[in-house]
């Protein structure tokens, strides 16, 4: 197989039109909405791409969390509510599942969101997973659910392990 890009922002120069993950809904998302977005400064898409052919991607956007939703040691000697960041989407073109792209790119992202928090506070990065196997992928990766929402987890920033 060819040789995919790192993590870049996306632009109009990137095909978006073949990407297939699997999932209608994340692929319609990158096709119509996320040039859009960067556009109008909603959220901040990040793609890996084969000569220029997107084949997998995850978006950044800001969050807050509401104190009384947020587990204890999340909510400690925090503003209400919360900063936070929130990994919108991540998705990888299924010709390229099992390759460990998904792990790279939430690895990619958790990266940014560390580099954002030395800037602006940033307590936690967010993610809505979509299915009980995003949620299982997600879990594997440390994040932790939240009480009342088994599909919103969360990954403290404290909990992140520096390269």
């Amino acid at each position: 197989m060819a040789v995919c890009s790192a993590p870049t922002r996306l632009t109009i120069h990137h095909d978006l039109i073949q990407f297939d993950s699997g999932e209608p809904s994340l692929d319609q998302w990158l096709q119509q909405r996320a040039v859009r977005n960067e556009g109008r400064g909603a959220s901040r898409t990040y793609v890996i791409d084969v000569e220029h052919r997107v084949i997998g991607y995850y978006c950044l956007a800001t969050a807050s969390i509401a104190s009384d939703l947020a587990p204890g040691h999340l909510r400690r000697n925090m503003p209400d509510p919360i900063p936070a960041m929130v990994l919108g989407r991540l998705a990888v073109d299924r010709h390229w599942h099992g390759q460990g792209l998904g792990k790279a790119l939430l690895r990619d992202a958790i990266l940014r969101t560390v580099q954002v928090s030395e800037f602006v506070g940033v307590k936690a990065l967010l993610v809505h997973a979509l299915s009980e196997a995003a949620t299982l992928f997600y879990l594997a990766q440390g994040f932790h659910p939240f009480p009342h929402s088994s599909n919103t987890l969360f990954l403290p920033l404290s909990e992140v392990k520096q390269p």
